[in-house]
């Protein structure tokens, strides 16, 4: 989710436009798009990487790009150093000229493509601060091409069709060696268009768990979401029920196979796909189990109104998070001198304690309003897409609440956000109910949430776990997990070095905790 995770480089980046404003200004402005429109889209499919100039030395950056089946990209930000993960982008082709922009990070790229097409140079932008960013191509991770031991277990590539909406499904199916019949799951993503791995830079999430579980007796489906990789369909037009009925499908599909035991079959869901797993399990011929990874236990309204700011982050929501850290840097500055009078006249630890416990309240409920003022008006646009629902109408309305609270953005990116936001998927999404169904869901669930998530605050847990068992259902376990963010990643601090670099692995005990739980489930 959108995400989200912005706060480490947000803060950074506030702190770097009050340290050189002056400069800033010195930049060399962003260059005009081109009036015409392309003859041809630009293949852009592939990472694109490059070291983002910053005082004293540069932030290493990475832009994963997916050119998408039906026209338009989907692009996701990395920032190592910062623990920034997978921060959607939105990309916008003019002519011969890319536009990239973060609603989240309220940061925008404006490049161009070298003759070669292996650079993307051009100008980064933040508030103020602006630099030049050049990013090279490389292609996305594959086979590597010295020689490597193939997997213990089968790979197979598969594919079927959703007669109703007439497009084909494609990904790929992981099945343990030996004569089986195997217990099988079906993966489902989380929200916005991802690839059968969900990938995320270097980071596969999916990729990752396939591989795990083939390796120890469980087979594994994972598909490439509409209009993704070798998808049909197109995503942005998908409602809620229509994804239920890709994992059911895909159930389905397992159904068929001679080496998968058809009644030990479950779905394992991300975000929104663990609300779209259950639902799945709330219709006729349910899994046998259901795994639920972060996902909501709160109405789609509220999910989206809460996310980090979201589409209020790059305007008004700016101005506010500059002010509020400015002031608690200058309250930091208090604090530490308050200590040293404290000290000079002989206090004890106990009393600087609880001076620092007092700061530190006093700071996360200065965070705590400013976010919820930030998703009152959030919550004003989304109040209006919801009670206006012809579209002609809502548009303009639409559009003119989001410039007056994006005075940054310019009228294309403007009508791309509110094109988002009457779009179909956005209005299910926005009327989606997750308590409505569970009273139906009488399979075995497991309820996963990191307590480090970001995204999806992990109260959520208790919601879904109160909204499964007050209905009667009374095969519900349900687990926080300490340090695990909404990727399940375990802190940076556990990530293995790689190349001299930590890279972010999926949690082992979050692979070992559901391999452990389906195994106790299906063996009875």
């Amino acid at each position: 989710m959108s995400n989200k995770f912005a706060g480490l480089l947000w803060s950074w980046l506030l702190l770097l436009t009050f340290s050189i404003g002056a400069n800033a200004q010195n930049q060399p402005t962003t260059p005009a798009p081109a009036a015409a429109a392309p003859a041809t889209k630009i293949a852009l499919d592939g990472q694109w990487k490059g070291e983002l100039p910053v005082p004293g030395g540069s932030l290493p950056v990475v832009v994963t790009i997916t050119d998408l089946a039906g026209g338009g990209y989907f692009a996701v930000l990395d920032v190592p150093a910062q623990r920034i993960s997978h921060a959607i982008l939105n990309v916008q082709q003019r002519a011969d000229t890319l536009f990239f922009s973060s609603d989240e990070l309220g940061c925008r790229f404006t490049s161009q493509r070298s003759a070669d097409g292996k650079q993307l140079a051009g100008l980064w932008k933040l508030q103020t601060y602006q630099t030049p960013l050049t990013l090279i191509f490389s292609a996305k991770s594959g086979p590597s091409k010295n020689f490597k031991f193939p997997p213990p277990y089968r790979v197979e590539e598969v594919s079927f069709i959703n007669t109703q909406d007439n497009i084909r499904l494609s990904g790929t199916l992981s099945v343990p060696p030996g004569e089986g019949p195997f217990p099988g799951v079906v993966l489902i993503s989380d929200m916005g268009p991802q690839d059968r791995d969900a990938t995320q830079g270097e980071f596969k999430m999916f990729g990752a768990l396939a591989d795990f579980m083939a390796r120890h007796g469980v087979a594994v489906l994972r598909l490439d979401d509409r209009g993704v990789g070798q998808s049909q369909g197109d995503y942005t037009t998908a409602t809620t029920a229509d994804l239920v009925r890709d994992a059911q499908l895909g159930l389905n599909f397992l159904r068929t196979r001679p080496l998968i035991d058809f009644g030990k079959l479950g779905l394992i869901g991300h975000g929104e796909g663990g609300n779209v797993a259950l639902l799945a399990a709330a219709q006729p011929l349910p899994p046998a189990f259901v795994v639920t990874l972060a996902a909501s236990g709160v109405a789609g309204k509220d999910v989206l109104s809460q996310q980090a700011a979201g589409f209020l982050k790059a305007g008004e929501a700016d101005t506010a998070q500059a002010a509020l850290v400015k002031k608690q840097l200058h309250d930091q500055w208090m604090l530490e001198q308050n200590i040293k009078q404290l000290r000079a006249k002989g206090a004890n630890s106990a009393q600087i304690q609880t001076l620092e416990i007092q700061y530190n309240m006093r700071k996360r409920e200065e965070s705590k309003k400013l976010q919820e003022s930030i998703a009152k008006k959030q919550r004003a646009v989304l109040d209006v897409i919801q009670q206006t629902t012809d579209n002609a109408q809502a548009q303009p309305i639409v559009a003119n609440m989001l410039t007056q609270s994006n005075p940054g953005m310019d009228a294309s990116q403007i009508q791309a956000l509110t094109n988002v936001l009457i779009g179909r998927w956005y209005r299910s999404y926005l009327n989606f109910d997750p308590q409505l169904e569970l009273g139906k869901v009488k399979t075995p669930v497991l309820l996963l949430h990191g307590t480090d998530d970001n995204q999806v605050n992990v109260n959520n847990l208790s919601l879904l776990e109160k909204g499964l068992k007050s209905k009667g259902n009374k095969l519900v376990e349900a687990r926080r997990l300490p340090g695990i963010n909404h990727q399940f990643q375990p802190p940076a601090t556990e990530w293995p070095l790689m190349g001299g670099e930590p890279k972010p692995v999926l949690s082992p005990l979050v692979q070992q905790t559901i391999l452990d739980w389906i195994n106790l489930k299906v063996a009875k």
